[in-house]
């Protein structure tokens, strides 16, 4: 992964935490830096990093990130081609895993806003890995989704079957 979207990511992530159902934005961040850690970066410099006009930080700059996302400062790097950080052991990492992957899907379907908002509440959920294998038995039950959809959200179910759309 590069340094912009890492850095994209993580305001994504701080933006779900903070509560406001999107990520942050380069502005909020860079007022939330001068706020909260009394130092400042502008929007343009957050712009260029995430635009990867500017493919590395300066030392100070990647402090004051990696101590405000609470991160490690080597992870404000690019990553390595072929780098994986999946651990394939620890349980909860695993579902930490899947939450990370969510809200990254979350944002990749921001446009659609029932999707994006499906993403990031299995995340927020406690047991989200429950969620998903909860999931799969509906969708290998022939006709539960379409009758849970007409029962959960009737006003998706009508548009759905006028239009010959199942999804």
């Amino acid at each position: 992964m590069k340094l912009g979207e890492k850095l994209r990511y993580l305001r994504l992530v701080e933006g779900t935490l903070r509560g406001l159902g999107r990520e942050m934005t380069q502005q909020e961040l860079a007022r939330s830096l001068k706020e909260e850690m009394g130092q400042s970066l502008s929007q343009s410099y957050l712009s260029q990093i995430e635009s990867g006009a500017r493919p590395h930080l300066t030392n100070s700059s990647r402090m004051l990130l990696a101590k405000y996302f609470k991160v490690h400062p080597g992870y404000l790097v690019d990553d390595p081609e072929g780098y994986h950080t999946e651990l394939l052991s620890d349980l909860r990492v695993l579902e930490d895993t899947v939450d990370l992957w969510l809200i990254s899907g979350a944002e990749r379907f921001r446009r659609d806003p029932e999707v994006c908002h499906a993403l990031l509440t299995v995340a927020k959920h406690e047991d989200s890995r429950k969620c998903l294998v909860l999931m799969g038995a509906i969708l290998e039950t022939p006709k539960l989704v379409d009758r849970l959809l007409e029962v959960l959200k009737p006003e998706r179910a009508a548009v759905a079957s006028a239009t010959g759309d199942s999804r």
